[in-house]
């Protein structure tokens, strides 16, 4: 049996109300369904962004730990930006805002880290993705333009690879396409792959 069919016969629980998550494991041909849980998402400081992303999913996935859930896969995500200086990006709070950070990361590179948790019956396997992304450099009326149509303010450093400024403005990208847009699809896939048909 093939991990996709194995996957049929559970039932899957994505903990993100992520609009892209949910496209990125339909596309898998994944079957889920969404339940998200408000969690405590306060980060120590002091922790790297790749610490820091890992410890917020694992705290989503904590919050899936009834015992209700045993035989539920579990999947939980969370995606930082850090700039060339190591700082984290969010989300934007505003349509400024977000023309400062996209400003901000033109004619440079930056890392975005997914982290994944999973849980199935016990177990649980925790990774962080990472994909460094190189801008070009578009004017700040091309970048206007960007944040006036495509609205970023709910995407980690205030732009979407996926849409016109991707297209326009990524010269290129070292690791996963899929992880910048919030799931590293490839990676998770093996994940499931040792969970399921190789065990761990």
């Amino acid at each position: 049996m093939v991990l996709i069919e194995r996957l049929k016969e559970i039932d899957i629980l994505l903990g993100s109300k992520s609009p892209r998550r949910k496209e990125l494991l339909k596309s898998m041909d994944v079957d889920f369904t969404v339940e998200v849980r408000e969690t405590d998402e306060y980060v120590d400081p002091t922790l790297s962004p790749h610490d820091a992303v890992r410890y917020i999913a694992e705290t989503k996935l904590s919050a899936f730990a009834e015992e209700s859930y045993w035989g539920n896969l579990v999947i939980c995500a969370d995606t930082v930006v850090v700039d060339g200086e190591g700082a984290v990006i969010g989300k934007p709070a505003d349509a400024e805002e977000a023309i400062k950070v996209i400003s901000g990361l033109m004619g440079k590179s930056h890392i975005v880290y997914t982290a994944v948790a999973l849980a199935y019956q016990g177990r649980q396997i925790i990774f962080v993705e990472g994909t460094q992304v190189w801008f070009t450099t578009l004017t700040p009326e091309e970048i206007a333009y960007y944040v006036d149509k495509y609205q970023p303010m709910d995407k980690a450093g205030s732009y979407g690879i996926q849409e016109w400024i991707g297209r326009v403005s990524i010269e290129k990208i070292e690791g996963s396409y899929e992880n910048v847009i919030g799931l590293p699809t490839a990676r998770l896939y093996n994940e499931l792959k040792k969970l399921f048909v190789e065990g761990i």
